[in-house]
């Protein structure tokens, strides 16, 4: 019917033309609910220039912003996860890999690179939120392990920057199984004085949270961002109380020492860069 047609938006000009604008060229911000130009948030990247709200943001634009020059040498991009429960919800496991794969973007939920940032040497390991929301699986225990494991071999400081709905349930126990593996690459890590750095994201929560995620030498977080092990109303319903507000944001994380710092997003590679160069002294 008529009504359901959505028109694109237009202004009347001397004359009686109209002019159009193409759709998506304006976004209004949740935050302060101001009606901006979308490519002045894309520029600004993707962070509002008004109020300062952070738009989520793909793990390969996150990379070009942190690393020198934009650029990167990806490793274990190949790898990919295996259906070998042949579990089935709504869907196989198998339908759900095929899907994510099919959108063309991360062969699963990690990218994992080698660059520099402000020509310091980095392993840093990137959720992909768009794969399966961001989920932990066999193959991104495996892979952020590795690049911890090359970060120790090489003697580089590891970033890894978490933005994740949990562990991967289709994968059972063996997706609570990399909590471990991870978490005992990044001990060793830490004895041999290599510097850990964990950003939370919006989104970090369930086993990506109650491991690595919380393990970081220094750990950081966006402004806002949302970062717990269960949801607020699991923990509502299982403790009969009201939470605070702003509870399992990193404001309140920060206020309660769970995080060391908030930076926002136009700070970040200014402020990491800053805190490797603190922690680490390379060596010939």
């Amino acid at each position: 019917m008529s009504w359901f047609t959505k028109e694109k938006v237009g202004i009347e000009k001397s004359g009686g033309n109209k002019v159009t604008f193409p759709d998506g060229m304006w976004i209004k911000c949740p935050g302060c609910s101001e009606t901006l130009l979308s490519k002045d948030i894309e520029v600004n990247l993707q962070v509002c220039p008004k109020c300062g709200h952070h738009y989520r943001i793909s793990a390969r634009k996150r990379l070009e912003a942190l690393l020198d020059g934009g650029v990167w040498q990806e490793f274990d991009a190949d790898i990919t996860s295996v259906d070998f429960l042949e579990f089935k919800d709504a869907k196989s496991y198998q339908e759900r890999i095929d899907t994510a794969l099919a959108k063309g973007g991360s062969k699963d939920a990690v990218i994992c690179v080698e660059g520099a940032i402000e020509e310091l040497p980095v392993q840093i390991s990137c959720f992909d939120f768009s794969f399966m929301g961001g989920s932990m699986g066999s193959v991104v225990g495996e892979k952020i392990t590795r690049s911890i494991e090359r970060g120790l071999q090489k003697k580089q400081p590891v970033i890894i920057i978490s933005a994740s709905g949990g562990a991967r349930m289709q994968e059972s126990i063996l997706s609570l199984m990399q909590m471990a593996k991870t978490s005992a690459a990044l001990a060793k890590l830490k004895s041999a004085g290599i510097p850990f750095v964990s950003l939370l994201t919006d989104p970090t929560t369930g086993g990506v949270t109650a491991s690595f995620a919380m393990l970081g030498d220094v750990n950081i977080a966006e402004p806002k961002a949302l970062i717990g092990f269960a949801g607020p109303r699991v923990i509502e319903q299982t403790i009969r109380q009201k939470l605070p507000e702003g509870f399992q944001r990193s404001e309140y994380l920060l206020d309660h020492g769970m995080i060391d710092a908030i930076i926002p997003r136009t700070e970040m590679r200014a402020k990491i860069a800053s805190i490797l160069k603190m922690l680490h002294r390379p060596t010939a």
